[in-house]
């Protein structure tokens, strides 16, 4: 089995219910959503690196590539990366090819983890799998599909990821 690392950067599946304010936002402490799911699914071999909490639309050049210095820093093969589903897109194709000899399995959700009736597990078990077994490269695995990063885009009219 190929070892896996889990870079967590924010999005929607890192976000919780913000009462007082009515909205969502992270987790206070910038705490992420991504070892409670791992725990619910006991799923307990990968490694888990917070890099940073941001909505992918703040997703700038200098966080892209500070992500691509940890993904080449990485020991392990297999890497996911949470990310916001606005830009996860843009960050698939700005990593592509710049990894040799690593699969890069970007992912993220439509509704956050918190509030229980989220894609967010689903589409994390989906990930892992996908960099335990896909070849060397940069995917997308949202809505039990997998996509090349050059074919991966977002529905926003559907609220989904299609081909």
């Amino acid at each position: 089995m190929r070892s896996v690392r889990i870079l967590t950067t924010g999005g929607t599946l890192d976000k919780v219910h913000d009462w007082r304010a009515e909205n969502i936002t992270f987790a206070g402490a910038g705490k992420s959503q991504v070892p409670e799911v791992l725990e619910h699914g006991r799923c307990y071999h990968p490694e888990v690196e917070q890099l940073f909490q941001i909505d992918s639309l703040d997703m700038t050049e200098t966080y892209r590539n500070l992500l691509l210095e940890r993904v080449k820093a990485a020991a392990e093969e297999g890497i996911v990366i949470t990310h916001g589903t606005s830009t996860m897109a843009e960050t698939a194709r700005f990593l592509d090819g710049k990894a040799e000899g690593k699969t890069i399995v970007l992912t993220g959700a439509m509704r956050p983890h918190s509030l229980f009736i989220s894609d967010a597990a689903f589409n994390l078990g989906g990930a892992v799998i996908a960099a335990q077994t896909l070849p060397a490269g940069v995917y997308g695995v949202m809505n039990g599909l997998v996509f090349a990063a050059s074919e991966l885009k977002k529905n926003e009219k559907l609220g989904r990821f299609d081909v």
